[in-house]
């Protein structure tokens, strides 16, 4: 179980349900993935203030699986904003049924690209960058 706090900031909570599992009755890790983009692409569009899309994910760690009826926490942290796209460290904890333990499950980066209205890229506001 990991003791360690999440970086970052709360994006989303949602709870595990049957119908997210794989077929040996855990959570599919597909559905986790998707849980972590929507985390990471609404810090994303919040942080630079516009619209995003994911072009990446690296370094993607599974380190604990996570079950039906675990309430599932993303959180995000910025780590590199560019001229056209902007990187978020994502983590995913889970609060296990009748427990308060956070334990991290899963970790990763995503990149999105800023786009504009036609969907293509565009340069990020110097204002946004750190």
């Amino acid at each position: 179980m990991s003791n360690e706090d999440p970086k970052g900031d709360l994006a989303t909570r949602t709870l595990a349900m049957p119908k997210d599992t794989n077929v040996h009755g855990d959570i599919f890790g597909g559905w986790l993935l998707s849980q972590m983009d929507i985390a990471g692409s609404l810090i994303a569009a919040k942080t630079i203030k516009s619209k995003v899309v994911t072009v990446a994910v690296d370094q993607m760690n599974f380190h604990f699986p996570v079950y039906v009826g675990d309430v599932v926490c993303c959180y995000g942290d910025v780590t590199k904003v560019g001229t056209t796209s902007i990187a978020i460290k994502v983590e995913a904890f889970v609060v296990r049924k009748f427990s308060s333990d956070r334990t991290k499950v899963t970790e990763g980066v995503f990149t999105y690209v800023n786009i504009d209205d036609k969907g293509q890229p565009k340069p990020i506001s110097e204002e946004f960058k750190k």
